[in-house]
């Protein structure tokens, strides 16, 4: 009963009180009245499965695997919800449309396309996104998943003849949340089925919120009517939190967990530890953990030491934007300062492209902190360098060459 409890709990995202009935139909009805439930993950009261004239669920194809129970909430991260995100500078548009979405589904930002690098809070607002629209309104269907995982049951639904089932549980939705969309790149079959579950959702009046470690335009080989899908409702960027915004994240991540940790200790994490939340959190649990189970108070001596693993790999894989200009203005044979000039001639242009597309190829900077370093630039500038850094290098073999040995060259 706990397990079947524990099943519809998941199912409906919401708590579920089951109690059992057994009508006396003898062992026939029985047998055939579980199989029935078993088969389609509820319950039935025995005496009706007994009766053939009684309408009731199909049983599932023999030696089918596919879960075909609907949308549920069950894999949204009961930590992740909007009271325990800390918004800074660097998030605060995408923390503002999420909350807007999840006030208002469908409304004003549909689809919401939220994008960043790795570890900095995109997932955290999507299930933050479906925590408060479920708090709101229970009922809703609310369905989580990864693009792996859509993609995975995608392919088994596809093997098991039960593309039917696959489609009613993701396009019957009140709410999809897909993260990391930018696997979909070069899925061909996987992009049109998504187009399709696109159209469906949000011809419905539903609502769609959707990841990505990079803007829809740069996902490679993404179908150009879904990339224009992507970009029909808001587009909000997550940038690397600045200092204030990590020392708040690590005070919040600090009380939540009852640790007491020093203010230079957290000052210390803050300033060596930049460009990821997770890794940010990773050393705050790490050395808290050590003077939990040594009783030892934390210094900095202590916690560099602690940390010199995470220190030291930050460090080294730190390639740097002007060791990219400087790099690529050897090779071009022009000055350093022309990275950061005004000045367009065509010597110049393309050699500050070809460092503007290493940039974002080679580090973790987001487009607006590579648009800085080259003379205070727009992201859109970088995303245009970038792309036509890629059609040179299509149409060119001796520009592909070229861009192919820097890269080689600055990677070592």
């Amino acid at each position: 009963l706990d397990l079947i409890t524990q099943r519809l709990r998941l199912t409906a995202g919401r708590l579920v009180n089951v109690s059992l009935k057994v009508h006396a139909a003898g062992l026939a009805a029985r047998t055939a009245g579980s199989s029935a439930a078993a088969g389609n993950g509820y319950h039935l009261p025995v005496a009706a499965a007994a009766h053939p004239g009684r309408s009731r669920p199909p049983m599932r194809r023999a030696g089918s695997r596919y879960d075909d129970r609907g949308p549920y909430a069950g894999s949204l991260n009961p930590r992740n919800t909007f009271e325990n995100f800390v918004v800074g500078g660097n998030n605060q548009l995408a923390h503002a449309a999420a909350l807007a979405v999840a006030q208002a589904p469908a409304q004003a930002f549909n689809p919401l396309f939220i994008y960043g690098d790795t570890g900095l809070g995109k997932t955290h607002l999507m299930h933050a996104i479906g925590h408060s629209i479920l708090r709101n309104n229970p009922d809703a269907k609310v369905a989580y998943l990864s693009t792996e995982k859509f993609t995975n049951e995608f392919i088994q639904a596809l093997q098991e003849n039960a593309l039917t089932r696959f489609r009613q549980r993701y396009r019957h939705v009140d709410v999809l949340l897909l993260d990391d969309v930018q696997f979909l790149s070069g899925k061909e079959r996987i992009q049109e089925e998504f187009f399709h579950t696109f159209n469906d959702v949000f011809e419905s009046g539903k609502q769609i919120v959707l990841t990505s470690d990079r803007p829809a335009s740069e996902i490679a080989k993404l179908e150009s009517r879904l990339l224009s899908r992507f970009q029909w409702g808001y587009v909000a960027d997550i940038q690397s939190p600045d200092f204030e915004t990590r020392v708040a994240i690590l005070r919040t991540k600090a009380a939540t967990l009852k640790f007491d940790v020093p203010p230079a200790v957290i000052n210390f994490i803050a300033q060596h530890i930049s460009k990821n939340i997770r890794r940010l959190e990773g050393a705050l649990i790490k050395v808290a953990s050590y003077s939990a189970l040594t009783g030892k108070a934390l210094d900095l001596p202590n916690v560099e030491l602690l940390l010199q693993d995470v220190l030291m790999e930050q460090a080294q894989n730190q390639l740097t934007l002007e060791t990219i200009q400087k790099r690529v203005a050897d090779h071009y044979q022009i000055r350093h300062s022309d990275m950061t000039s005004k000045r367009r001639p065509a010597n110049i242009a393309i050699p500050r492209q070809i460092a503007m597309y290493l940039a974002r190829q080679l580090t973790k900077h987001s487009l607006q902190e590579v648009g800085d370093a080259f003379g205070g630039r727009d992201h859109g500038t970088v995303i245009h360098a970038c792309k036509a850094v890629e059609n040179m290098m299509e149409q060119d073999d001796s520009a592909r060459g070229s861009v192919e040995f820097l890269k080689a060259q600055l990677s070592k």
